[in-house]
């Protein structure tokens, strides 16, 4: 059953999200170097663009760590959260929304032209994976008969969800990567226009929007533990332990899917996205939809 955290878990939540995003950039990285390279962007000059609306940019690239920090107010450690709403999932994908707003604000304001072409690129990738991603946390909802990330949990004592939804959990998870538009889903700061949304940032901008995507991407993946692998249900350890080792898990798939899997083009994500991964979603909603409607 779901507890309420204290309310120090609010001021500890950010900076718990920080050292697990730099822990896994570490990783990624495979060097000692990460920490160099954030005092150099923390020295550097921030660029400024001819006719640039300044504002958009620091609101853009200020507002992504927000959106995947407030995000994650509604992410049970075993099983307490800093704040379990009534439509917790609903919540999440609020603030997904708001993580949306500010890459397009990032790229719309420094008046150039590969940085909005990074913008739209992302726009055509978050319309082509929001529906399969929106079916697949409903999926969840729906075999819980509830909006509450606690109740979702609760209703995996028997069995995860991702054993009996297995279509609604890799969907999630290609999303993940989608989201933060990381590995095969990078087109919007992809090489060939010069990084696209990030391309014009430097500084404490680019630091704060690279931050963002990190914190953003650790909070999906985290996300489908307690959506598709019952949070902190398993035997012998503690509830906190086993939330932290399937978090451990997601994170390290999808990092290898990252190297992994080569960048997708566009219009190809585009055209598996509503052609394969909405049907398939939609039809494992009718199969849970039924079996709930059979208990």
């Amino acid at each position: 059953m779901a507890e309420a955290a204290p309310l120090w878990a609010a001021v500890v939540l950010p900076v718990a999200l920080v050292l697990v995003a730099w822990a896994a950039a570490s990783v990624d990285a495979r060097s000692a170097g990460l920490g160099r390279a954030v005092l150099r962007l923390l020295g550097q000059q921030r660029r400024v663009t001819r006719a640039a609306d300044v504002l958009l940019v620091r609101v853009g690239t200020t507002l992504l760590p927000v959106a995947a920090v407030l995000a994650a107010v509604v992410l049970p450690l075993g099983f307490r959260s800093v704040s379990d709403l009534p439509d917790g999932i609903v919540w999440f994908n609020a603030m997904e929304a708001l993580a949306w707003a500010a890459v397009w604000l990032t790229s719309w304001g420094p008046n150039s032209t590969l940085s909005l072409i990074g913008g739209y690129r992302f726009l055509a990738q978050g319309l082509a994976y929001e529906l399969p991603h929106m079916l697949a946390i409903t999926t969840a909802a729906l075999g819980a008969e509830a909006l509450r990330v606690g109740a979702v949990v609760d209703a995996q004592a028997g069995l995860w969800f991702a054993v009996w939804m297995p279509v609604a959990f890799g969907v999630y998870l290609l999303s993940a990567l989608a989201m933060a538009f990381w590995g095969p889903f990078d087109q919007p700061v992809g090489t060939d226009v010069a990084g696209g949304a990030a391309g014009e940032l430097a500084g404490v901008d680019r630091l704060l929007f690279l931050g963002g995507r990190w914190l953003l991407f650790v909070v999906a993946a985290a996300f489908a533990v307690p959506l598709f692998l019952g949070g902190g249900q398993g035997p012998f350890l503690p509830a906190w332990a086993w939330t932290v080792l399937k978090t451990a898990a997601v994170l390290g798939l999808l990092m290898w899917a990252r190297r992994r899997v080569p960048t997708v083009r566009m219009e190809r994500y585009v055209e598996l996205a509503w052609v394969v991964l909405t049907p398939l979603a939609v039809a494992q909603a009718l199969v849970v939809a039924v079996v709930v409607l059979g208990r």
